[in-house]
């Protein structure tokens, strides 16, 4: 009998919705460590409380990609959804978790008090240093998000329909939920990287090169040093 595959760390499933290409650099180099400044923008997802009063000098000295009025206006929109409690005080931060075809972190799972199998089920997210678009998530963190909602869903042995994806430099977060289609999605990225031999193709898409760190390696001429995605 065939032993099951190998469980993918969830960064690279994430590296490779964005482009496999990337990823097969980042495997190359061993380098799949987020840069130093994402700590300092992940913090934010854990001071939500404090950050909603905080004074503008205080806001300016943080790692906010919008103005300390905008981020308080954010964050008060954010204080009205019924999870802000579970967001601002999560049951579990930073747990690694281990499903059947991937691993890696949750930065917090949301679950309310009792582990009843009746109560709601818990809720993984997934902190993004980057920017949202203006609608959803991008496709990177979709895939993430999925992949730590089902590596949640294997290790409770329960079915988890939703994660989230908070972009705390701007006070917003995102509800991605297990439809079939943000599944395929998953799965199409999980059987890129199983399959990937050699280098991949390159992508046709000139703002996602201008992006990479791997523009020169990879020999595409770029404008732009700015990570667009925010992927780590």
């Amino acid at each position: 009998m065939s032993s099951p595959p190998e469980t993918i760390p969830i960064s690279h499933l994430a590296r490779a919705a964005y482009c496999p290409r990337q990823l097969y650099y980042a495997r190359r180099d061993d380098d799949h460590a987020p840069p130093p400044e994402v700590d300092a923008v992940r913090e934010l997802a854990f001071e939500y409380d404090a950050l909603r009063t905080a004074a503008d000098r205080r806001l300016r000295e943080r790692s906010l990609a919008v103005s300390p009025a905008t981020y308080r206006s954010n964050l008060a929109a954010l204080a009205e959804r019924d999870d802000y409690g579970r967001l601002v005080d999560p049951a579990l931060r930073n747990v690694v978790l281990y499903g059947r075809d991937c691993h890696g972190v949750a930065h917090k799972v949301l679950e309310s008090a009792g582990d009843d199998q009746d109560a709601p089920p818990p809720t993984p997210t997934v902190v993004s240093p980057g920017d949202p678009p203006p609608r959803g998530v991008w496709e990177p963190q979709r895939v993430r998000a999925v992949a730590v909602a089902k590596a949640l869903a294997w290790e409770r042995g329960r079915e988890i329909p939703r994660a989230l994806v908070e972009y705390p430099s701007h006070g917003v977060v995102r509800t991605v939920r297990l439809t079939t289609r943000n599944k395929s999605a998953y799965r199409r990225t999980l059987w890129t990287v199983r399959s990937m031999q050699g280098v991949p193709s390159r992508i046709r898409d000139e703002a996602k090169c201008d992006a990479c760190d791997y523009r020169t390696a990879c020999g595409t001429k770029t404008r732009s040093l700015k990570t667009m995605l925010g992927l780590g």
